[in-house]
């Protein structure tokens, strides 16, 4: 079982940068692939960037490719997603996401956090 807490949401202006944080429990989170998801409101959900256990695979969708870095840090069951050059398509509801497999599809992933709010203003 891993619960995943995201925090590091907020508002930001167009072209700004924020910094998400998952923190996960389990002893098991080593080896666990993380990942984050989005929605925008009605919108479906959308993949942004995933990285495996050990941190030297990373996936990312073609709409944050250069602007976004995922990473983590298995001795702080901690995962990151840093966001550079924000945008206002940018806002929706980011998700972290924990599953053994790593993968771009949102019904590989077993765990979710509760979502937290980014939204950048123009």
């Amino acid at each position: 079982q891993v619960q995943l807490v995201e925090s590091g949401g907020g508002l930001v202006q167009d072209g700004g940068s924020l910094r998400l944080s998952c923190a996960a429990s389990g002893r098991t989170f080593s080896s666990y692939a993380m990942g984050w998801f989005r929605q925008a409101p009605g919108k479906e959900r959308e993949f942004v960037a995933a990285i495996s256990w050990s941190g030297d695979i990373t996936y990312f969708a073609d709409s944050v490719k250069g602007r976004f870095t995922i990473s983590r840090d298995n001795a702080k069951n901690m995962a990151y997603l840093q966001m550079n050059s924000l945008k206002p398509e940018d806002t929706a509801v980011y998700y972290c996401v924990a599953d053994p497999s790593l993968s771009r599809y949102s019904s590989s992933y077993a765990y979710w956090g509760q979502g937290t709010q980014v939204t950048v203003a123009s």
